[in-house]
């Protein structure tokens, strides 16, 4: 019995989202960020970094979202094409883009606004941290602005986890106001029109994220 603890972040509708792409049942567990229970004894059992999303495999558990869709594209879906298969060059690139994705659109811009703005209770209000992250996305996601010039994906002319991940940091930086390309808004328009995310969407972001 799969389950997946976590619920209303981009970071979150990420393993949803695999699930519905592959098919399986599952059990969620919508918790949310920086409500409490993250912090829970059950929780903290399963993930002592008190983040979400995690997912629990029978006794296999595994945390950090492009972990899950990769695991998950490895272990149920090594023929659909959602994850490229290992040691190809196919899977550098994939591997590639997802560290790009994690590091320089998700923690190092995205999640800098998130902390002096959403959370500045916490983090302090920073506004200089807030344009220099805002510019920084930009200056970052230009690469894959180029990238998909000829194509609608990011490896091997197919849909794969590195383009469900830049789908939900580019819906990210649009519900944070920061613009986007035309190429890219309609990128992530068109893999958010998947029946699987939509129906991932509606479930993940059905609860509030904490403050």
């Amino acid at each position: 019995m799969i389950t997946i603890w976590g619920g209303a972040t981009a970071r979150t509708v990420r393993a949803h989202w695999m699930c519905y792409e592959l098919g399986l049942e599952y059990e969620p567990k919508l918790i949310g960020s920086r409500t409490g229970a993250t912090q829970s004894e059950e929780f903290r059992a399963l993930n002592a970094k008190e983040k979400i999303p995690v997912l629990v495999d029978d006794d296999f558990v595994i945390s950090e979202s492009a972990a899950i869709v990769t695991y998950l594209g490895d272990t149920y879906g090594p023929d659909t094409g959602l994850v490229p298969k290992p040691y190809t060059r196919e899977r550098a690139l994939y591997n590639q883009w997802l560290s790009f994705i994690q590091m320089e659109l998700d923690a190092h811009t995205l999640y800098v606004m998130r902390k002096h703005r959403d959370l500045s209770d916490l983090y302090g209000e920073a506004p200089a941290a807030i344009t220099t992250a805002i510019e920084g996305f930009q200056k970052q996601v230009s690469v894959a602005d180029t990238e998909l010039s000829n194509s609608d994906y990011l490896v091997a002319n197919t849909f794969t986890g590195a383009d469900l991940m830049m789908t939900t940091v580019l819906s990210w930086a649009k519900a944070y106001g920061v613009a986007i390309t035309p190429r890219l808004d309609a990128y992530a328009k068109l893999h958010m029109s998947r029946p699987a995310y939509r129906t991932a969407a509606e479930l993940n972001f059905s609860i509030r994220a904490g403050a």
